[in-house]
C-alpha cells in the first residue's frame, strides 16, 4: 500500500502513534525551529507546526514546516481558518503538497481578540468542516471549491482536525467529530486530557457510533510544568479541564516540574487502555525537553 504520509503508516498499520508540537518563535530565526526539531528527532512519527497559535504572530506554520522537512523530519503543517479565505488557503495547500509536505491539519482557529493584533479582522470565510471538504474534494475529487478541475497535480496530503471531548455543550461533541469524519478528517488529535472521566465518556459514544473504526484518534497530552501553567490552564484558557485532584497535586508538590511529568505520565498510562484511541498527541507549550523523556518513560521507543 502506498501511503501518504509515514504518520498515516504508523495509523494504518496499527501502531500506537506518537505525535508532537513545535511552536514557531515570534520572528524570522529558523534555528529556534531547527533547535526544537534535534531534540525531538526520532521520539515522535510527526510534529506539528502551529498556525500563529492563540492569534498571537509567529513565523509560519508553512516554513516552519520546510524547515523540518529539510531536517529530516515529517511535519504535520496546521491550518486556521481565520486568517485566510478560501482562494489563499487552497493556494497554500497546493504550496505545501508541492513542498512535500504530507500531513495537514485544519483548524478554525483562536478568536483575534485572544492574540496580539485584537483589533484584527478574523476571516473565517470557512470553517474547520468546511475546509477538511474542500480539501478532501480537491486531494480525492481533483477539484476547486469552485468546481474548477485541478489541472497539474492534485494534493496528496493525510487530513487532519482536532475535537475538544471537554467544551460545553457536551452533547455537541461527539456530533461536531462526526461531522469532520463525514467530511473527509483522516485523523483527529483532542485538546489536551486531563479529565479522563469526562474523556472516557466522550469515548464511550465514540465508540457506540463506530466512529472509532472511522478515523484516527489520538489524545492531547500536555506536561505541566509550573504551578503558574496549571492555574493558567484550570481557570483562564478556554475549553480546557483541569480537574480539581490535578491541580491540588500541582499546587502541594514540593517540585511541580516533576509533579508535572508524574501526571503526565499517569495520563498516557491510562490513555494507552482506552479502545478507539490510537496515539498521543504531546504538546510541552514550550517545555520541548522534556518531550524525550516522556516517550521513553512510556515505552513508546524505538518508533516503528
Amino acid at each position: 500500500m502506498k501511503y501518504k504520509s509515514n504518520l498515516e503508516r504508523v495509523l494504518v498499520e496499527n501502531n500506537f502513534a506518537v505525535t508532537a508540537e513545535v511552536g514557531p518563535p515570534k520572528g524570522a530565526d529558523a534555528d529556534k525551529v531547527r533547535v526544537k526539531g534535534e531534540i525531538l528527532k526520532g521520539y515522535a512519527d510527526a510534529f506539528n507546526v502551529t498556525d500563529n497559535q492563540t492569534a498571537v504572530v509567529r513565523l509560519s506554520s508553512l516554513a516552519g514546516s520546510v524547515i523540518l522537512l529539510n531536517m529530516g523530519l515529517e511535519p504535520i503543517m496546521q491550518v486556521a481558518c481565520r486568517d485566510r479565505n478560501r482562494i489563499a488557503i487552497q493556494s497554500d495547500v497546493l504550496g505545501a503538497a508541492s513542498l512535500g509536505i504530507r500531513n495537514i491539519l485544519f483548524i478554525t482557529g483562536d478568536h483575534q481578540s485572544f492574540g496580539n493584533h485584537p483589533g484584527a479582522k478574523g476571516v473565517y470565510d470557512l470553517d474547520s468542516i468546511q475546509l477538511i471538504k474542500v480539501v478532501k474534494d480537491m486531494r480525492d475529487n481533483g477539484v476547486f471549491q469552485s468546481g474548477d478541475k485541478i489541472v497539474a497535480g492534485k494534493p496528496d496530503v493525510f487530513i487532519g482536525g482536532v475535537a475538544n471531548p471537554f467544551a460545553e455543550p457536551y452533547e455537541f461533541r461527539v456530533d461536531r467529530l462526526e461531522m469532520k469524519i463525514n467530511a473527509g478528517v483522516d485523523f483527529i488529535q483532542t485538546q489536551s486530557v486531563f479529565n479522563l472521566e469526562r474523556f472516557n465518556i466522550w469515548m464511550d459514544e465514540v465508540r457506540g457510533r463506530g466512529l472509532d473504526k472511522r478515523v484516527h484518534i489520538l489524545a492531547g497530552v500536555t506536561p505541566l510544568k509550573s504551578l503558574k501553567m496549571t492555574e493558567r490552564m484550570k481557570f483562564h484558557v478556554p475549553g480546557v479541564d483541569v480537574p480539581d485532584d490535578v491541580y491540588f497535586r500541582m499546587k502541594k508538590a514540593e517540585d511541580p516540574q516533576i509533579e508535572g511529568f508524574k501526571i503526565a505520565l499517569e495520563l498516557i498510562d491510562e490513555i494507552k487502555k482506552i479502545k478507539g484511541v490510537h496515539g498521543v498527541h504531546i504538546t510541552a507549550l514550550f517545555w520541548e525537553e522534556v518531550i524525550p523523556r516522556l516517550v521513553k518513560e512510556s515505552n513508546f521507543l524505538p518508533r516503528p
